[in-house]
């Protein structure tokens, strides 16, 4: 199954959280922060109501989005979060 986003909708799946700190205590996963990195794994075409948005991101790219964005959701086994191209902040390259 495909996902594919309408406008200017992203959809992202997020990076692992961290499960241990730096000095080596695993972190149970209620006190896991939510990493606010991830994968653009398809992205829509850009444009909402007759005007054409630039989308600046493609498949494959990593980024970082805001941490109250997007609309978390699961298909199947994975699970996936939907924010619109202006959540995005920033592309790591």
């Amino acid at each position: 199954m495909k996902l594919v986003p309408l406008g200017d909708k992203v959809v992202l799946k997020q990076l692992e959280a961290e499960e241990t700190t730096k000095s080596g205590i695993i972190l149970a996963a209620k006190a896991q922060e939510k990493p606010q990195e991830a994968t653009v794994i398809s992205v829509g075409d850009g444009k909402v109501d007759g005007k054409e948005i630039h989308m600046g991101v493609k498949e494959g790219d990593k980024v970082v989005y805001g941490k109250y964005s997007g609309t978390e959701f699961k298909l199947g086994e994975e699970e996936f979060v939907i924010v619109k191209m202006s959540d995005i902040l920033a592309i790591v390259e």
